[in-house]
């Protein structure tokens, strides 16, 4: 079972599943997840490999979608479910095949394809670490930071270093393995009949208005909205708008 964290109580409102994205946690929803949590019970989970959640040996989006059904299913759900990037794609595809357990969608600034460009560089940046001369997150914020061509992301990388242990909080070899299975998206038959809502950065790519038909054809019912001045991080880069933007769909 994935590590769950669970932020306020049931209440008469769906609950909302938190399902986070490629090197992150729930950890990194806890602020925008509390806050949400004033009218309805939110849950956020650590994905397979990532986090406090068990490490296995394959990734796909098969996997990671059982995964989330099963955490619903220990939820009695079914529950409103809001997946960035990965996590979006692994709820799409959960919506895909276990509709029963999901409400409503809303899809983070990623679409159902596959993508060409890879995040493969940040595996090794993170590999590269010699956690042996890590007593701080400053060490390893300093042997980072050379390798990342983003700086703003070294801050985000280093909430999945445990520093105590000197590891990271990632199965970083089995991501690297996985990772053309994670930028795809696989062949999914059927479609989603529930609402949608695609938000995304408007300083995005990820996105695009050739997306759209394969959109449509898998979630006919879907909706898109854009945060103006946020890009693909839309929940951390415009935290304040993109939690009135869920609140109000939700609403």
């Amino acid at each position: 079972m994935l590590n769950m964290i669970s932020h306020g109580t049931r209440s008469t409102r769906p609950g909302l599943l938190i399902v986070h994205g490629l090197y992150g946690s729930g950890r990194n929803w806890g602020v925008i997840a509390k806050r949400l949590s004033d009218s309805r019970h939110v849950v956020a989970v650590d994905m397979r490999n990532h986090g406090e959640s068990p490490w296995q040996d394959s990734h796909s989006y098969a996997d990671l979608a059982g995964d989330l059904a099963q955490v619903l299913e220990s939820l009695e759900g079914p529950y409103d479910v809001m997946g960035h990037s990965m996590g979006g794609k692994a709820a799409m595809v959960l919506a895909l095949t276990r509709p029963d357990l999901v409400n409503r969608l809303i899809v983070v600034d990623i679409a159902p394809v596959a993508y060409a460009h890879s995040q493969i560089q940040y595996v090794r940046a993170m590999q590269a670490v010699d956690l042996s001369r890590v007593s701080k997150r400053l060490d390893a914020a300093e042997q980072l930071l050379p390798l990342v061509d983003n700086p703003d992301l070294v801050p985000f990388f280093l909430q999945s270093l445990d520093v105590r242990n000197r590891r990271w909080l990632l199965n970083l070899d089995v991501l690297a393995r996985e990772m053309q299975k994670i930028l795809g998206f696989p062949d999914v038959s059927g479609c989603y009949e529930g609402k949608v809502l695609f938000l995304s950065g408007a300083e995005s790519q990820y996105i695009r208005q050739e997306h759209r038909d394969r959109i449509k054809a898998l979630f006919p019912a879907a909706q898109f909205a854009k945060i103006p001045g946020a890009g693909h991080w839309v929940h951390a880069e415009k935290p304040r708008e993109f939690e009135a933007a869920v609140r109000e769909w939700l609403g």
